[in-house]
C-alpha cells in the first residue's frame, strides 16, 4: 500500500489531527526486552536527516519506518528497539525535528519531519533550552524522545505566543495548549 501524507496541517480540525494521531499505530518497543544489544551504524544529525554506515537514508518510508522503533534512555542514549534487538543509534540533537505547527480550536498541533503529529500538552510538553544567541525549543513526543523546532516552526510559536498575550507581555511569550501552559523564554 503506498504512502500517503497527510494533508496540510492548516487545513485540519483539532478532531481530524485527533484521528490523525489515533491512526498511526506505533511498535510497543517500551514493552519489548531484546537480549541482544548491538550499534545501528546510524545517525540522526542537527537537521533531522538520517545516515547509515555515513551515507543518506534517502527513501522517507524507511525514515518513518525506524522513526517508530526509536526510544531513549534515562542516561540520554537513543535506540532502535525490535522485539529480538536494540541498538543504540547516534543522535546529534533530537531525534525529530518539528517542521510545521498550527493554533486550532484552542490547540497546538505539531508536524514532524516524520510526517507524525503531535499536539502540545502535559503528555507532549515544550520546553526551552539553548541561550539568547542560539535558543532552542523542544516538544516531548514519546519515549523520551523529542523534537526541535525548526527556525520556521520556533517562529510561528512565537507568533502564536504573541497573538495569545496581546498587549500584556510582562509575563513573557507564553502559549497554552490541552490546558498546559508553557512559557517559551528560558
Amino acid at each position: 500500500m503506498p504512502y500517503e501524507p497527510p494533508p496540510y496541517l492548516a487545513e485540519l480540525t483539532l478532531a481530524q489531527i485527533a484521528e490523525q494521531v489515533a491512526q498511526r499505530k506505533l511498535p510497543p518497543v517500551e514493552g519489548w526486552a531484546p537480549t541482544q544489544i548491538g550499534e545501528s551504524h546510524m545517525r540522526i544529525d542537527k537537521d533531522g536527516a538520517w545516515y547509515h554506515e555515513g551515507g543518506l537514508i534517502r527513501r522517507p518510508a524507511m525514515v518513518r519506518a525506524f522513526s517508530g522503533l526509536l526510544t531513549r534512555d534515562e542516561a540520554g542514549q537513543h535506540w532502535l528497539v525490535t522485539p529480538f534487538e536494540k541498538l543504540s543509534i547516534e543522535v546529534d540533537d533530537a531525534a525529530f525535528i518539528a517542521v510545521d505547527c498550527v493554533h486550532t480550536e484552542g490547540e497546538i498541533a505539531f508536524r514532524l519531519n516524520t510526517d507524525e503529529l503531535v499536539v502540545a500538552g502535559p503528555d507532549n510538553a515544550l520546553r526551552v533550552a539553548g541561550d539568547p544567541d542560539t535558543p532552542a525549543i523542544y516538544l516531548h513526543v514519546r519515549g523520551r524522545c523529542e523534537a526541535r523546532l525548526n527556525r520556521s516552526t520556533y517562529a510561528q510559536l512565537v507568533d502564536l505566543a504573541l497573538e495569545m498575550s496581546g498587549d500584556d507581555l510582562d509575563s513573557g511569550l507564553i502559549v497554552t495548549s490541552q490546558g498546559a501552559i508553557f512559557s517559551l523564554s528560558s
